[in-house]
């Protein structure tokens, strides 16, 4: 399969590069202004006749667009105004013809203006009139904002968002809700899971190029699914095409401490494919031992052990080299092709990406009751990364009333992560014993999204509207041998010589010691939705925002996996005559061939369980019904009520265990109202009710151990659905079409909210685990702000600033069961997860004439619990705050080429996760341990792009 794909990754990429001529077009641009203020039309669209060309007109009035060679006829359209014609418009081929004119506004009565065009859903100015006709609360992102960061995927793009934080570089977390509690729709279809631990989809695979628009609903409606706490996140990528461009931009990026510096860290096996994001097999298990899936029902016998023992790769150290700057490239194509009266689109990206980082991290962990350490180690950990991507959408426009959209996602991502371990174990007690332990841990995700939509407007009057989409997610993780080690000596007394490090061997077998572990998960998901939406006149007007709205609809998602892993561990092969004179080799020639033998030397033992693996589906079907109803001008209301059936089956590979099934139905009503006191501002009011299903990972029953958080992760076989009541309230200001003032407030009720705890073990691991809290609320606030200055002041150069600040203070506060009411301060303390408080705040410059783009962006999130304590014998971990500054400086050199600089995280403050060893609720001085300490480095980058 990753064989395939990387064939057709590079023959698609050769069909790109050939497609880089095109004929030469021709250029038309001006300025479109109102006739009596004098100010740029916004809103406004122009149209070349008898043809679907059509451009919006921008904030300052410009436009551009470009067509083959010809005489044409030029339209000028905008609701309100009368209609502008420009009659034997000539365009030439490379030649740029300008055009400029005034509307002027229309005495008549509104009716509903119908242009022929593809509408433009990526600006600034149609985003935010989408937020305002919006029926639901809602907030969001443009194309046009995304070009102005430095952001290079999804996840850096949604944390401008309010109330948004990113966990891990990768996860998403909305109004303090960690990321189990977000549901994430691309192109309108529930996205894949790249993990198997948690439940969320990895912002960080979608390159910010291709993205159109991020919009996160915070209200519930019955045509949003309804499994979401937080939000739920519809991404769009690119569709609609106006012109045929191409662009290539490629960027190198300097990470302070891991580029050019010598000793960085990587696995002695480097696979032939490993560019390319995956393994080519040089990891893969012995054949001896068995083909995949790695689960096995038989044991095997003590000569096949012995002979997978000779046959597995003695290499246990990292290879050093000096870290090369980081690279990127993307190439990304538009094309547009008429036939006849149809018109067919294509919007083709292809990225790659290559990166290295290495830092140290402080890891420690706390005795309960006494406070010492249990441990006390510095990691070095470096990871390298390769991600190849390709979105490959096509839409075709058979005419004004049907559409059908063709969306395509695929991503191959593979990382080498190795982490050298240093520092004393005290967990045996004295002095302490002295730790030189190494992981080497590869792994490759393979994902893999498709759509089949269509959009059909019905009836003589086109008052019906038909939607309908299929879909298929493909998801591919492979962990092939992830191996650790520990070697130790034990603390020496003050003056005495350290005695060299012996190479820990368990007797029994254990993923820690001298270990080669495999898993591989695979998931299948097939999903298909439809809807209706019968439009009714209203007694206004005939408009389409006046029309009461009628909708049924259905979702319907099948999804299975599989999951299995194995783990071979080096043991004596019999003790009693075990030659332990062999403990004093180094860990390069302790496993030598003539060391391995079934008398005197090392074997192989399996510590697989049949519980280590697991088969599971989940069938989820929905319906609903729903109607809009703009009572007047000024009031509108809309609501519905979703039926969901939901069946949950998971079967451990361990015959004797119960299967895991959850079968619930859930009605789901939610009401959403809106109030326009103006036209420039409104007043939402909703209310709804969703869920929180568990996972799959979150019920199984396997434990899997995690060398760098030194932690073991288990699943809860009694984990309940959580249900959670919502209301919100916001009030929303727009000062013009491109600018908005907001300030809202929140309220959540969670009955069986899921957490991730720890828990206790014996030795010095951590364990990680999933419950359910009998309640939980959260409230807070939201305040955003989109302003610019050019109507605040006279002066030019201040005019091309713009500002915008987003803003979240938030409350929560967790009711614990009954057996846990007197575990110290466990109750009623903050949900898991949640920060109280996130501001997003930029200054953005911008003066298309001279070609500059300058950005200064920063971003705090207040400390959260990242894991909650569960009992009395350990601590919750928390994190703390840290403040993040990103600049971004973009010029524009002729036609055709940009050069961007930038720094991302230029005050490169620590990430800081500490124990909370008092249990007071906050981390103070009292407080000791760090749970992880560390910073990855100022990341700086010079970029070329060039649009052709």
């Amino acid at each position: 399969m990753q064989r395939t794909l990387t064939l057709f990754f590079l023959l698609l990429i050769l069909l790109l590069t050939s497609s880089l001529a095109r004929a030469q077009q021709a250029t038309l641009s001006g300025t479109i202004r109102d006739k009596k203020t004098g100010e740029g039309a916004i809103g406004a669209t122009v149209i070349i006749a008898g043809t679907t060309q059509a451009a919006p007109v921008g904030l300052d009035g410009t436009y551009q667009l470009t067509a083959a060679p010809g005489t044409y006829t030029i339209s000028v359209q905008s609701i309100g105004y009368k209609p502008l014609t420009f009659l034997g418009t000539v365009l030439r081929a490379g030649q740029t013809t300008t055009l400029n004119g005034a509307l002027e506004e229309s005495s008549q009565a509104l009716g509903e203006v119908v242009v022929t065009g593809q509408k433009q859903t990526g600006t600034e100015v149609a985003l935010l009139q989408d937020l305002k006709k919006s029926e639901v609360v809602v907030s969001g992102m443009s194309s046009d904002q995304i070009v102005k960061t430095l952001d290079r995927d999804a996840a850096e793009v949604v944390k401008r968002i309010p109330g948004v934080t990113i966990q891990n570089n990768s996860f998403i977390v909305i109004r303090g809700l960690a990321e189990r509690y977000n549901t994430v729709l691309l192109n309108d279809a529930l996205t894949p899971s790249s993990e198997v631990d948690t439940r969320s989809f990895s912002f960080d695979i979608l390159p910010s190029s291709v993205i159109d628009r991020v919009l996160i609903f915070k209200s519930g409606a019955p045509e949003l699914p309804g499994e979401f706490g937080g939000g739920a996140v519809k991404v769009y990528t690119k569709n609609a095409v106006l012109e045929n461009t191409t662009s290539l931009s490629v960027s190198a990026w300097h990470r302070a401490g891991t580029t050019f510096g010598s000793g960085y860290q990587q696995s002695p096996q480097r696979s032939r494919t490993q560019w390319a994001g995956y393994d080519g097999g040089e990891r893969k298990m012995p054949t001896v031992i068995g083909a995949e899936p790695y689960n096995s029902q038989q044991p095997l016998s003590d000569a096949r052990l012995l002979q997978a023992a000779r046959a597995l790769d003695n290499s246990w150290k990292p290879r050093l080299s000096t870290a090369l700057p980081d690279l990127r490239a993307s190439l990304g194509l538009t094309r547009r092709y008429d036939l006849g009266r149809a018109q067919l689109s294509n919007v083709t990206s292809v990225s790659y990406s290559n990166t290295r980082q290495q830092y140290q991290v402080q890891r420690q962990r706390l005795e309960t009751g006494t406070g010492n350490f249990i441990y006390d180690y510095t990691d070095e950990q470096a990871q390298t990364a390769s991600r190849l991507g390709v979105i490959h959408n096509w839409q075709v426009r058979l005419s004004d009333a049907h559409r059908l959209e063709l969306r395509n996602f695929l991503n191959q991502y593979g990382t080498d992560e190795v982490t050298h371990r240093t520092g004393v174990d005290f967990a045996q007690g004295g002095d302490g014993r002295a730790r030189d332990n190494h992981a080497l841990h590869y792994q490759s995700r393979t994902i893999y999204s498709g759509q089949l939509a269509g959009t059909h407007e019905l009836g003589a009057a086109k008052t019906s509207t038909l939607t309908w989409q299929t879909g298929y997610n493909y998801v591919l993780r492979n962990e092939p041998d992830y191996r650790r080690y520990r070697t130790g000596r034990d603390v020496p007394a003050p003056g005495d010589a350290a005695p060299p490090f012996q190479v820990e061997i368990s007797q029994i077998g254990s993923q820690q010691d001298v270990s080669s572990y495999y898993s591989r998960l695979r998931e299948d998901t097939y999903m298909g939705s439809g809807q209706w939406e019968q439009r009714l006149s209203g007694r206004r007007d005939t408009t389409r925002e006046s029309q009461y709205k009628l909708r049924a609809g259905f979702y319907t998602e099948y999804k299975e996996r599989s999951y299995a892993s194995r783990f071979f561990s080096f043991v004596p092969a019999r003790p009693a005559r075990f030659n332990y004179e062999l403990l004093q080799l180094p860990i390069e020639t302790i496993f030598a061939p003539e060391n391995i033998g079934p008398n005197t030397g090392f074997t192989l033992r399996e510590g697989t369980g049949d519980e280590d693996s697991y088969r599971a589906d989940n069938l989820l079907a929905a319906g609903y019904l729903s109607a809009v109803a703009p009572v007047s001008d000024k009031f509108s209301v809309s609501g519905g009520v979703r039926l969901e059936y939901n069946r949950k089956f998971l079967r451990s590979g361990l015959a004797s265990a119960a299967p895991y099934e959850e079968q619930r139905t859930f009605l789901l009503p939610s009401l959403n109202s809106t109030y326009n006191f103006s036209l420039r501002s409104l007043l939402r009011l909703a209310g709804s009710v969703t869920l929180n299903r568990p996972e799959f990972r979150e019920v199984a029953g396997y434990a899997y151990y995690d060398f760098n958080s030194n932690a073991l992760l288990k699943g809860n076989r009694d984990l309940q659905t959580a249900k959670i009541y919502n209301a919100d309230l916001r009030y929303e200001f727009y000062p013009t079409k491109a600018e908005l003032l907001s300030v809202g407030v929140f309220y959540k009720k969670f009955t069986d909210a899921i957490e991730q705890v720890t828990g206790s073990t014996t030795g010095s691991a951590l364990e990680l685990g999933f419950v359910n809290a009998r309640s939980a609320y959260d409230v807070g606030v939201e305040v955003e702000a989109r302003k610019g200055l050019a109507d605040l002041t006279e002066n030019r150069f201040l005019q091309h600033f713009a500002f915008v600040l987003n803003a979240s203070l938030i409350k929560s506060q967790v009711t614990l069961s009954d057996d846990a009411q007197g575990a110290g301060n466990l109750n009623r303390r903050a949900l898991q997860g949640q920060s109280p408080y996130v501001v997003n705040t930029g200054v953005f410059y911008q003066d298309d004439a001279r070609g500059w783009q300058v950005s200064a962006q920063y971003n705090v999130i207040g400390p959260r619990i990242l894991f909650a304590s569960s009992n009395t014998q350990n601590f919750s971990i928390f994190e703390l705050s840290r403040h993040v500054i990103d600049l971004a400086a973009t010029k524009s050199v002729g036609r055709h080429l940009s050069v961007r600089v930038g720094i991302q995280d230029a005050l490169n403050q620590y990430t800081r996760q500490y124990y909370d060893s008092n249990r007071d609720g906050k981390i103070t001085g009292a407080d000791g341990g760090a749970f992880a300490r560390f910073r990855r480095g100022q990341y700086s980058t010079v970029g070329l792009t060039y649009q052709f």
